[in-house]
């Protein structure tokens, strides 16, 4: 046979093989895809639906429940996933899918918040909240419309989520938080808890209770009144300025409970750009107790733009979600200084070298380079106060008493060997070695390693 006869019949049977193998996969795809089909069809039935109408109102059907450590073996589950399955990696999301949170208060912020946990895959959820749906709350709530007025904000959410993931366990209890619930409502062990609640003696207490539980919580400050989205931040709340709502809990907390701090909250750095606004009755003999679903709460009006508490309920899920798939990452340090600080902390580290080794040649940074030193890094206080017991708006002294120097003096001041100290340690740690430091201060030698090698892995040194 000629060489150009076998190249056919080679060219043939691979043109063959390939043939089978897709018709293979092709076999396989449309196999998925009616499994699929039939999952939708049944879900659409089950929720009132049929195929060949699409005006048919539904009602909440659910699927068969699946067991949340088997969620992810679930096709049409991990399919729903499969972008956060790619992000955090599969035992990650399992982490996520078999959590349990607990919402408390599904307003605009709640219900965004509740909503992406849904939408993460957050196995349990738990969904409080003692009001309903108005016609006002429509420009800020994530799923309600009009046809969910007068219903339940809990329950409105619970139809909601369960057309979106039906397999997440769903409970909706439309209660008030207070003392007396606190058992029912904290019980069962949740992974962490979301506090959207807007009167602050109910969020004072619900806070003081995590905290003496001992369970995960992320609060809510002051959403209403402001418009700037780049100004809202994830701190201690100690650390929280520009904002009644986190003074006003934080003076509660510290006097009727001892708690500073160690409460990570969601807040505005802008100030609130309007007043509560006046009750205005619609009628001449109406007071605001007649608007009041519960006995306590005042009737208050504040001025809202829709898109901010919804940043705030996203911002707030997506910390719980890596948080709870333990997807470890620093958030931005709330530090008062301005470019010119950074450049005293420059020309002062320049100085130094130049005092102490005789040249400054082996500065590796420059003012840029500092800021990320001293606020990423260091969070704009000495190496050596680094807990949370000073921070807050006190916290940022003057730079007066700061300056960066090398951990090793034996390597260049580069962004993976400078700390931040005052000058009196500064001149202690001169003095020394990192032998003695590892000797005689083995933890604070291991948190300094470890910031500083967060800094090779950033700049890839």
């Amino acid at each position: 046979m000629g060489e150009r006869a076998k190249e056919w019949l080679l060219a043939a049977g691979a043109g063959a093989a390939v043939g089978a193998l897709s018709a293979a996969a092709v076999t396989r795809l449309l196999s998925r895809s009616k499994r699929r089909e039939g999952y939708v069809r049944d879900l659409l039935e089950s929720n009132g639906v049929t195929s060949g109408t699409g005006n048919a109102r539904p009602t909440v059907g659910r699927r068969g429940a699946v067991g949340s450590s088997d969620l992810l073996s679930d096709e049409v589950v991990s399919e729903q996933l499969t972008r956060n399955i790619q992000f955090f990696g599969l035992d990650s999301q399992k982490k996520v899918t078999e959590s349990y949170v607990v919402v408390i208060g599904l307003g605009g912020v709640g219900s965004h918040a509740a909503s992406m946990l849904l939408r993460s895959g957050v196995g349990k959820l738990l969904l409080v909240d003692f009001d309903q749906v108005s016609l006002s709350s429509l420009n800020r709530h994530a799923v309600a419309t009009r046809d969910d007025v007068g219903t339940p904000k809990a329950f409105c959410l619970k139809k909601h989520f369960s057309m979106i993931y039906p397999e997440c366990q769903i409970e909706a209890r439309v209660q008030l938080y207070e003392a007396s619930s606190e058992d029912e409502i904290l019980s069962g062990k949740p992974d962490f808890v979301l506090d959207c609640i807007d009167n602050i003696d109910t969020k004072v207490a619900l806070l003081a209770a995590c905290v003496r539980r001992g369970l995960r919580v992320l609060s809510a400050m002051g959403a209403g009144a402001r418009a700037d989205p780049t100004r809202i931040r994830i701190a201690d709340l100690r650390e929280s300025s520009n904002d009644p709502l986190s003074r006003a809990v934080r003076y509660r907390l510290k006097k009727d409970h001892g708690i500073e701090g160690g409460i990570p909250v969601v807040f505005s750095l802008e100030k609130p750009k309007a007043k509560l606004l006046p009750f205005q009755a619609s009628k001449e003999e109406e007071t605001p107790s007649d608007y009041q679903i519960v006995p306590g709460f005042r009737v208050r009006i504040i001025p809202v733009l829709g898109t901010i508490p919804a940043i705030f309920g996203q911002v707030m899920a997506s910390y719980v979600v890596t948080q709870l798939a333990k997807l470890d990452f620093q958030t931005e340090p709330i530090v008062n200084l301005d470019l010119d600080h950074y450049r005293i902390l420059h020309q002062r580290l320049l100085e130094h070298e130049e005092i102490t080794y005789g040249t400054a040649e082996q500065v590796l940074v420059d003012a840029e380079e500092v800021m990320y030193i001293v606020k990423e890094l260091w969070r704009g206080r000495s190496a050596r106060d680094q807990s949370l017991k000073d921070t807050g708006r006190k916290m940022w002294r003057s730079v007066n008493e700061l300056m960066l120097v090398r951990w090793d003096k034996t390597k260049p001041a580069g962004v993976s060997n400078l700390v931040l100290l005052k000058f009196s340690e500064a001149d202690a740690h001169e003095s020394t070695t990192l032998d003695q430091i590892k000797e005689e201060e083995p933890e604070f030698h291991s948190m300094v390693s470890r910031v500083l090698k967060r800094a090779e892995m950033e700049f890839a040194l």
